[in-house]
């Protein structure tokens, strides 16, 4: 959408203008006319959009054509911009190197390119003036609204697969049913107060379909009920309108309808609903919510009548689920995609309704598997493909034909677009900044676990997150991360310790409709050699075929406009990337993320002339040495080597001011499966590095040992996460402590040094620890535990490995109530005994206790760890029992056991002794020695 381009020209790329001051205060003039004519457009742009989105091709004219120009030329600002600033960073400047006079020439030379700048930017500038002032008088024959509404204003006809879904027999209905029997009970308890049941999923995965199932078998139990589908722009009036009309009420006419005032009817409707549910217990669904404002449009109408009222939403937002909560109690049921079996079910019994007695012919199995597994559990689009390829001839041929043409389909068959447009309501309805960051999860390839941190530096590095007083880039887009989880368009693949989301995904339906407005818009394009080549304005590329495609990229297309390169494969071509013309290819790119590109053995040497370059990812390469021209690279923000070659940096990554992310490990396995970390060696100076806000993880050297490791650190104020490995100690501790004396922004930490009997911490000298720090590994000897680490009110994870303690350091933690995760390896305690107390630990739910040479006995009372889900005992070798306590942990999930002896692991059997302490538990894991 044009929107997307705009804003992102409004807000980010006019200021830039502004702020060069070799520009002509002519040119400001100009500038300013732009930015205010495009404010203009961007006010109806979105009802432009959505009318360019319905007009499809039918005219060459119209609407959609008018939208194209407005995003070229914002893509022509932000080019002119880019090339401008580049140009001048490019200017010769090295002058004093050469004498007197040939340095004389020099600065003429200079003085004369930048005035041919100067003309050059000026004539671009009222070039697009014009064409902005021309855009803008052709868009007033379309009358376009400055408020969009969405009307029933369609030039196509399509077909919406969820009509029937209210109309569809028991028979029918499939994968659903126990989710129905605990919305029931949900509906049907005991409490006489209000309460609210909202059933929240993605876009046609059966909420209306299970919704009206549980409504049916409810309602003769309710003294009046009510089903409402509230549309995308409902208004509140026409809300509580429907509502009077379901409960039979007359209209609130009062003694003028025509001169009464809005408020005054308002009032008039809600009190003539509550008069009728004084003494009623009522049920009312609403049916597709997308504001979060509803609640506010209903809950005083639906009152707390105190006779068990029930309401019931559907709604692909979490946020409106959670907006209820703040006068009601809420249920929450969060629907997700059928799995396999019930897939296959479902399927088979749409395509195959008439035929066969509902089952897949032997020969069509292969292409229905392969259809049904392309849906990922999304009924709305197997009931729609199957309902398709049940009016379909029963051949092999016909089954590939779609299969291999799935996607087309999905675009242009009547019976299929539907999908398509169901889930575009999700993004139609996001503000244009997360269309922005929804997009861009289209760039990974197909059913990949996307790493959260990782798009959320590429997010920042693109521009798209917007700043915010007193809140970090990070912090902002984090927030848009879990806006886009909450409104059903990101799955979340896996949670960290303190329930982050660390990986998500997308469903592949929404990759490709992502993926059709990604080309539409010019705005990216995962490439694979055998589709249609990126079209001429597109800015961003993703290959998962490097092989076939770098070695013709040059030739194919215009790399001049692209800003983000992701390489997603691990097998491929190198050549490209040691070419001196590299940085001219691809020149103005921001993005540049090699990860797990394990062929590239080398950066192109002329890396540092692309200076608009924020993001660099060598991750997972053989990249061993990094040029020294990437100290030119001054606006980069995050340098990712982890899991790379690379061991050192040069000293000219000092140079890098607005470095906030320099992250850099190495595992190497050692013999049984141990491993040691590695970090990166830096240079002296590089507490220069202002910005610095992770830094993980860096080791002393040769040339910078630990006190001058410890006296750079010191300058990194802002950071939030730090690493340091391979740490070899000559004092005691003490330069460790005072460095961290001044990180008052640190929340996780992580310090790992050569275990040596010899060499001993003692970590007592920190007199100001960082009150935020929520998550801390040591791994070294201790003289005793540090006190200030159980004060640490936010801590949520802790991990202590060969510390050697003697006394039992359960005592120790036992004031840390925030601790959800505990890990204790390597003889981090000396001793025989763990006693969990009733009541330590309310939030713990991870417990690893591993290599523990002394330890005989694991005392849990019960009250301890009343959350705890898992629980790992790992090479205890003096361990003879299973700790009876365990039957106490009746929230635990899994219970493993490494390396145990034969007896024990006959007592965990079903016949055996322990058995009855474990039963409880739904998975048990052990190994024997």
């Amino acid at each position: 959408m044009a929107e997307i381009a705009l804003g992102l020209v409004v807000d980010h790329l006019i200021p830039i203008l502004f702020q060069e001051a070799s520009l002509q205060k002519s040119v400001h003039s100009e500038v300013s006319e732009i930015k205010y004519e495009l404010q203009i457009i961007q006010c109806f742009l979105k009802d432009a959009d959505w009318r360019a989105e319905n007009e499809g091709d039918t005219t060459r004219d119209g609407v959609k054509v008018w939208v194209e120009q407005v995003r070229e030329v914002s893509f022509q600002i932000e080019d002119v911009i880019d090339e401008y600033t580049l140009h001048l960073v490019q200017l010769p400047c090295h002058h004093h190197r050469h004498g007197r006079v040939v340095g004389s020439l020099h600065k003429i030379g200079r003085s004369v390119i930048k005035v041919k700048l100067r003309s050059d930017i000026v004539s671009h500038i009222q070039n697009i003036k014009a064409t902005v002032l021309e855009i803008k008088e052709r868009s007033a024959r379309y009358g376009f609204d400055s408020i969009h509404h969405q009307g029933n204003w369609d030039s196509h006809t399509w077909y919406d697969p969820r009509k029937g879904t209210i109309f569809l027999e028991e028979a029918e209905v499939v994968g659903i049913e126990s989710h129905g029997d605990k919305l029931i009970g949900w509906l049907m308890d005991k409490s006489r107060e209000r309460s609210v049941v909202a059933v929240v999923g993605m876009g046609g995965v059966g909420k209306t379909t299970l919704a009206k199932r549980v409504y049916d078998r409810v309602i003769g139990n309710f003294d009046c009920h009510a089903w409402i589908t509230v549309s995308e722009s409902y208004n509140k009036m026409e809300l509580l309108e429907k509502l009077m009309d379901k409960f039979c009420l007359p209209p609130c006419m009062g003694s003028n309808r025509a001169a009464m005032k809005e408020i005054e009817r308002e009032t008039l409707m809600i009190n003539s609903i509550r008069k009728f549910l004084k003494k009623k217990m009522y049920v009312v669904l609403f049916d597709d919510v997308w504001k979060v404002e509803f609640w506010s449009d209903i809950e005083h109408a639906l009152f707390d009548n105190k006779k068990g009222g029930r309401i019931v939403i559907t709604t692909r937002r979490q946020d409106i689920a959670d907006f209820c909560k703040k006068s009601s109690f809420v249920h929450v049921y969060m629907m997700k995609p059928l799995n396999l079996r019930y897939s296959w079910r479902l399927f088979c019994n749409k395509a195959f309704q008439f035929e066969f007695g509902g089952r897949c012919p032997v020969e069509l199995k292969n292409f229905s598997h392969k259809i049904v597994q392309r849906c990922k559990g999304l009924p709305l689009a197997i009931v729609a493909i199957a309902g398709l390829l049940s009016t379909k001839e029963k051949t092999v041929d016909e089954w590939r034909k779609l299969h291999d043409n799935l996607s087309s389909e999905l675009e242009s068959n009547p019976h299929l677009t539907g999908i398509t447009r169901i889930l575009s309501l999700s993004y139609n309805d996001l503000p244009y900044y997360l269309k922005s960051c929804f997009l861009y999860l289209g760039m990974y390839p197909e059913d990949y676990k996307i790493n959260c941190s990782r798009l959320i530096r590429q997010w920042i590095s693109e521009g798209f997150i917007a700043s915010k007083k007193d809140r970090t880039l990070e912090l902002v887009a984090q927030e848009y991360l879990t806006e886009l989880v909450n409104r059903s368009l990101v799955q979340v693949s896996k949670v960290s310790f303190g329930g982050k989301v660390k990986e998500c995904c997308i469903h592949d339906l929404l990759r490709e409709m992502s993926a059709t407005k990604m080309r539409d818009l010019h705005f990216g394009c995962p490439w694979q050699p055998y589709e249609s080549e990126p079209t001429r304005l597109t800015r961003r590329l993703s290959i998962d075929d490097a092989h076939y495609v770098l070695s013709t990229m040059r030739c194919r297309i215009k790399s001049r406009h692209i800003r983000s390169l992701l390489i997603f494969n691990k097998d491929g071509i190198r050549t490209i990337f040691l070419e001196t013309t590299f940085s001219a290819t691809f020149k103005l790119l921001k993005v540049l993320d090699f990860e797990g590109a394990s062929y590239v053995n080398d950066l192109p040497k002329d890396i540092g002339n692309l200076f608009h370059l924020k993001y660099l990812s060598v991750a997972g390469t053989k990249v061993k040495v990094l040029p020294k021209s990437i100290g030119n690279l001054v606006k980069l923000e995050t340098l990712d080597l982890q899991h790379s070659s690379v061991r050192e940096l040069p000293v000219e990554i000092n140079r890098l001011q607005k470095l906030r992310h320099l992250l850099s490990s190495h595992v190497q396995i050692t013999l049984y499966n141990s491993f040691v970390l590695n970090g990166v060696k830096l240079q002296q100076g590089f507490g220069s590095l202002a910005s610095l806000q992770k830094l993980y993880y860096v080791e002393p050297n040769d040339k910078l040992g630990v006190d001058e490791l410890m006296a750079e650190l010191r300058k990194l104020t802002q950071l939030k996460k730090l690493g340091i490995v391979n740490l070899k100690i000559r004092d005691g501790g003490r330069s460790l402590c005072e460095c961290i004396n001044e990180m008052k922004h640190l929340e996780s930490l992580r310090v790992s040094s050569v275990i040596i009997n010899e060499m001993v911490f003692d970590l007592d000298n920190l007199s100001s620890p960082p009150e935020f720090l929520r998550s801390l590994y040591f791994r070294g000897r201790l003289r005793k535990f540090p006190e200030w680490i159980t004060k640490l009110r936010n801590l949520a994870k802790l991990e202590i490995r060969g510390s050697g303690l003697k006394d039992d350091p359960i005592k120790l933690f036992q004031n840390l109530h925030n601790l959800v995760m505990l890990k204790m390896a390597e003889c981090a305690y000396d001793g025989e005994k763990l006693h969990f107390k009733q009541g330590v630990f309310p939030k713990l739910k991870y417990v690893y206790l591993q290599t523990m040479a002394h330890l005989n006995s694991l005392v849990i009372e019960e009250g301890a760890m009343p959350n705890l889900e898992q629980l790992f005992i790992w090479l205890c070798q003096r361990l003879k029992e299973v700790p009876f306590g365990i039957k106490h942990l009746r929230n635990l999930k899994k219970l493993c056991f490494f390396n145990i002896p034969p007896e024990l692991e006959k007592g965990l059997q079903p016949e055996g002794k322990y058995y009855h302490v474990v039963r409880h538990v739904p998975e048990v894991v052990f190994q024997i020695k």
